[in-house]
């Protein structure tokens, strides 16, 4: 017996009902992520929204999201990622709409222990199709930060910052912000 597999197209994304778990979808398939962050992965998000949104609004610098808000990286065969936070600048606001069609500034995925070494290089594959600037990996195990820049098409690991140390960032120049301040 044979079992057909229809594929989300773009319009069936926009027009369909909406969906309460989180999920990526990778060429047309819906991809279930772990049915619910755990109580530490949330607080993490919670601090570093907290930090993240004070700075951007006081800067006028742009917009902050956190999951679940899609990230369009392909329409056919459609592919969306959901990253646990995201930034996106005044300069690129036209991506923003009822989803975000296009690369954030900035992306945050906070690591679990669920996540392979397939699953993040994936993902940082697609952020660098849509061209975000700037992702972090924010590993609650090691409780560290690690900053990738996006140059010339290729991820580079700017720094890596533990407990103790400022995360520096190369699109917030100005953040004033600690490791420390995520992992309490």
């Amino acid at each position: 017996m044979t079992t057909q597999t229809t594929l989300l197209t773009y319009d069936d994304y926009i027009n369909g009902p909406e969906i309460k778990q989180r999920y990526d979808i990778v060429d047309g398939k819906m991809i279930f992520m772990a049915p619910a962050p755990t109580l530490r992965h949330q607080r993490i998000l919670r601090l570093l929204v907290r930090i993240l949104d004070t700075f951007v609004t006081e800067q006028d610098l742009g917009e902050i999201y956190f999951a679940p808000a899609d990230v369009v990286i392909q329409r056919s065969p459609l592919r969306t990622r959901q990253p646990d936070l995201l930034f996106v600048s005044n300069e690129r606001s036209e991506i923003l709409g009822d989803v975000v069609e296009g690369g954030p500034d900035l992306v945050v995925e906070i690591l679990s222990p669920s996540n392979s070494r397939q699953d993040i290089a994936d993902k940082l594959a697609d952020y660098a199709n849509v061209g975000v600037r700037e992702c972090w990996l924010v590993s609650p195990e090691a409780q560290t930060v690690e900053v990738l820049a996006l140059t010339e098409g290729v991820w580079r690991r700017t720094s890596l910052h533990g407990q103790g140390d400022p995360i520096h960032s190369n699109i917030f120049d100005d953040l004033e912000a600690g490791v420390s301040q995520l992992f309490v």
